[in-house]
């Protein structure tokens, strides 16, 4: 009984996950599961008048805060650590009853939860798509000639909540000229170039740009035509 003659001194009851087997001083009954200790005796939870609780194991802050706000008896039961030399929590006992009306308090908070969740998910959806709507109406602005539809998935792909590239950047949050066409000539090298096959043939990064820049000068001097073509027609 040495580890369990000096259990820590706590307001409120204790109760001991014995290391040995034990048996109660009371009614001989054991091994123990978990005792109390009274006058240095073990006493089975019977003898103590905790039978009645039920285990709560530790790791659920808010569950056990709450069943023990609605338990009229609990506990705290620990264990001793032989490794680090003293005891440890290991959850709490508290009324049956208690433990169900906790977790009902905590499944409504889990809902209330989800739901917020939803919500805020539903308006970063909302606002995820307004700003994809602008990010393209920026690369139309600068690239008159891009079709529709290659802006809008440009911005979308560039934008993407999370994903780090240029449109979540704070240039590409501004709108910055430098943004947009950065996630534009990223478009074109990937999808209108032989880049990719490139660098899956083994060509260096910088060689394999290098190769493609031309082709990728071509398709952007097309996008931009239209504002080339009106200052001829104005002169």
């Amino acid at each position: 009984m040495s580890h369990l003659a000096t259990p820590p001194h706590r307001t409120g009851l204790l109760v001991v996950q014995p290391l040995k087997r034990k048996q109660c001083a009371e009614c001989r009954g054991g091994p123990l599961t978990l005792l109390v200790l009274e006058e240095g005796a073990p006493r089975c939870l019977d003898c103590a008048d905790l039978g009645h609780l039920v285990f709560l194991p530790r790791g659920d802050t808010a569950l056990t805060r709450r069943a023990r706000e609605e338990s009229a008896l609990s506990a705290v039961v620990v264990r001793f650590n032989r490794r680090k030399g003293r005891y440890e929590r290991q959850g709490v006992l508290v009324e049956e009853a208690a433990l169900g009306r906790a977790e009902v308090r905590c499944l409504a908070d889990a809902e209330a939860r989800r739901r917020r969740r939803a919500r805020d998910a539903r308006r970063r959806a909302v606002e995820d798509v307004r700003f994809a709507d602008v990010f393209a109406a920026e690369i139309r602005r600068l690239f008159p000639r891009c079709p529709v539809e290659r802006a809008q998935g440009i911005a979308a792909h560039a934008s993407v909540r999370g994903s780090g590239r240029v449109g979540r950047s704070a240039a590409g949050r501004a709108l910055s000229e430098a943004a947009v066409v950065s996630a534009v000539v990223a478009s074109v090298r990937h999808l209108d170039t032989p880049y990719d096959r490139l660098l899956m043939s083994g060509v260096p990064r910088h060689e394999a740009r290098r190769r493609i820049s031309a082709g990728v000068e071509s398709v952007l001097g097309g996008w931009r035509a239209e504002e080339e073509e009106e200052g001829v027609a104005a002169g």
